[in-house]
């Protein structure tokens, strides 16, 4: 299996970490972050706005089994890409949507999805989407693994991460492992 990275930053690392982890082709999605100065940064520095990071899911996959442009298809599914530096009531620069490009190949994909976006209008917005190059990736706490499935009934769980999940699972369900 020829092995690529994505990093993909839409909010709350819990919620896209838990639909890629289910996805055929996807070996692993880490939760994490990247983007920002501050070196192994922690939860708690994220919290704070002011590390510059963003929470990300890297996404360890099988281009021959689901293609970066099918991970862009779910990731622009998964959260709302006009909004800048917020997700709901998550706000600050560490729930920025991103795509942070490992490839030449992969920035240009990045960039030609936000223009068929945009020119669709489906957002009825311009989406904000950050494209970078990718940085250093700092996996997140090990407790943020996995969250969703060792947390199902915690209130965030249940009101944000699952009707997201649902979301996926409903469009996507053809390609869940």
């Amino acid at each position: 299996m020829a092995h690529a990275v994505a990093t993909l930053a839409g909010g709350c690392f819990w919620c896209i970490e838990t639909v890629f982890n289910r996805l055929r082709g996807v070996e692993s999605a880490v939760s994490g972050y990247m983007g920002g100065h501050t070196l192994n940064p922690t939860y708690n520095d994220i919290c704070n706005g002011d590390t510059g990071h963003a929470e990300v899911v890297q996404v360890t996959f099988d281009p021959d089994v689901m293609s970066f442009r099918e991970l862009l298809d779910v990731f622009f599914t998964l959260h709302d890409p006009t909004q800048l530096n917020r997700q709901g009531n998550d706000v600050g620069t560490q729930y920025r949507s991103a795509i942070f490009w490992h490839t030449p190949e992969q920035k240009a994909e990045a960039e030609a999805v936000i223009a068929e976006l945009n020119a669709s209008k489906q957002f009825g917005a311009s989406i904000v989407t950050e494209v970078s190059e990718a940085t250093t990736f700092y996996p997140a706490e090990d407790y943020h693994q996995r969250y969703f499935e060792q947390n199902p009934h915690q209130p965030y769980c249940q009101f944000v991460v699952a009707p997201k999940v649902a979301k996926a699972e409903g469009k996507f369900g053809e390609r869940l492992k």
